[in-house]
């Protein structure tokens, strides 16, 4: 199995950027899709951004295309979230998972999961 771990969540003002980091272990990272998905208070888990084995194809939330970029280095078995114009109602605690085809978006198809790591947005 792989273990997952997120890192680089904080406080950041609205319109600032911030990168979000999972690094994986147990397991190659290349062995699997990945994805970032966010949860905020009394509301359910969301799909932000997906990208696929190979790092060719990435998938993204339409509230976020444009603003969010999803990368991976299977090298240093990491993948990244950068994070630019963030708004308010970015903040919640982000997710990284994996899965072992690309494609989907519902977090019941993600097998393994991290921690999460909270982002708080001031306005």
């Amino acid at each position: 199995q792989v273990q997952l771990v997120e890192s680089g969540g904080g406080l950041v003002q609205a319109g600032g950027s911030l990168r979000l980091s999972c690094a994986a272990s147990g397991r190659a990272l290349r062995r699997y899709a990945m994805g970032w998905f966010r949860q905020a208070p009394e509301k359910e888990r969301e799909f932000v951004a997906a990208i696929s084995l190979s790092g060719t194809g990435t998938k993204y939330a339409d509230s976020v295309k444009g603003r969010f970029t999803i990368s991976r280095d299977n090298v240093k078995n990491t993948m990244y979230l950068q994070r630019d114009s963030l708004k308010p109602e970015d903040a919640a605690i982000y997710y990284c998972a994996a899965a072992d085809y690309f494609g989907a978006t519902a977090p019941d198809y993600w097998g393994y999961w991290g921690q999460g790591t909270q982002v708080t947005v001031s306005s």
